[in-house]
């Protein structure tokens, strides 16, 4: 096994995170431990809490630039995720540039660990969540430098909560269609002004529209969410969409002048910005004190193949942690 191999450098990595653990206590923020942990907890796959709320075990991460893919921001270190969301990435990409779309632009999944984020998003921490762009790939690959600078597009009308039907093709249309009919996947968060574009324009089967919800921003990219994994016993689901294609009165009340209004009274910090570590599943203190695994390549997942080089078990994280594995604790204030 990999870490048999590579003992000192595991215990390494793993330590280092845990004398962060141990030296910052239950009270540090959570969103400074997790942003801090460069690679993942090299054990089995698992999730706790909820997508808000949580981390996760036995990540990896989607290369940089795969056959019908390229990832951006790469300086964020957000390319990481429960493995059901990265190949179900993979398979996308192939899948939609079978139906015409010119590749993926993928925007963040999660921090290795996940966990809170430094900056960003309130959800994005138990590894299930994923931002792709509605601007295609374009023919040839990005310099990092580019992938740091470069803007999605918004799909609506300058000044306006409609989609520009200059920008607008039946591509978006389908690259939607086709996440949407993956089981995994829960919910697509769009403008509600992409919403009512699907509504006005989609034709034949509408059942995979109630997957597509309206939400605040997501203009420039679109947000896929899967389920909790079978065998997460510690993740926590979120309710089912409402019946139907979500075509309704619930749409309309985006149209409205009270979705946009702004908030009356003193701003309230983001709970990212004040959640502690003791606030998060305690199971996640053993996910930051966790050995880390040898390299990100060994962990990253590259085409429908898998991961190249790296034993079967490791692509299914077999424990590397035994059971009476040491967790750190706070040492006594002195």
């Amino acid at each position: 096994m990999f870490w048999r191999k590579f003992p000192a450098m595991i215990l390494l990595c793993g330590w280092v995170i845990a004398d962060l653990v141990t030296a910052a206590g239950a009270q540090e923020l959570a969103k400074n431990l997790f942003g801090a942990a460069a690679l993942p907890a090299a054990t089995r796959p698992d999730v706790h809490g909820f997508y808000s709320k949580g981390c996760f075990s036995g990540g990896m991460a989607i290369a940089a630039d795969g056959p019908h893919w390229q990832a951006m921001r790469l300086s964020r270190n957000r390319r990481w995720g429960h493995p059901t969301m990265i190949r179900l990435l993979e398979r996308l990409s192939r899948e939609a540039a079978a139906d015409g779309w010119n590749g993926l632009l993928i925007g963040d999944i999660s921090q290795p660990r996940g966990g809170p984020m430094l900056t960003g998003h309130a959800s994005h921490q138990i590894g299930l969540d994923a931002d792709i762009w509605f601007t295609p790939m374009p023919a040839r690959r990005l310099s990092v430098a580019e992938r740091e600078k470069i803007s999605a597009v918004s799909m609506l009308r300058r000044g306006s909560l409609h989609v520009d039907d200059r920008r607008w093709t039946r591509a978006h249309e389908a690259v939607l269609r086709r996440a949407a009919s993956y089981p995994e996947v829960e919910r697509i968060l769009v403008h509600p002004g992409i919403k009512k574009k699907l509504c006005d324009t989609v034709r034949g089967n509408r059942a995979w529209l109630r997957k597509v919800r309206p939400f605040w921003g997501h203009d420039y990219h679109f947000h896929i969410r899967i389920a909790c994994p079978k065998d997460a016993t510690g993740c926590r689901r979120q309710p089912a969409p409402p019946p139907g294609d979500g075509c309704d009165k619930s749409l309309d009340w985006w149209f409205t002048d009270e979705p946009w209004r702004p908030a009356s009274g003193p701003e309230q910090p983001k709970a990212r910005d004040v959640m502690r570590l003791a606030d998060l599943p305690k199971a996640c203190r053993a996910v930051l004190a966790a050995p880390a695994p040898a390299s990100v390549e060994m962990v990253t997942i590259t085409g429908p193949e898998g991961v190249p080089g790296v034993p079967a078990s490791l692509t299914a994280f077999d424990s590397v942690l035994p059971d009476n594995f040491p967790i750190p604790v706070p040492r006594p204030d002195r």
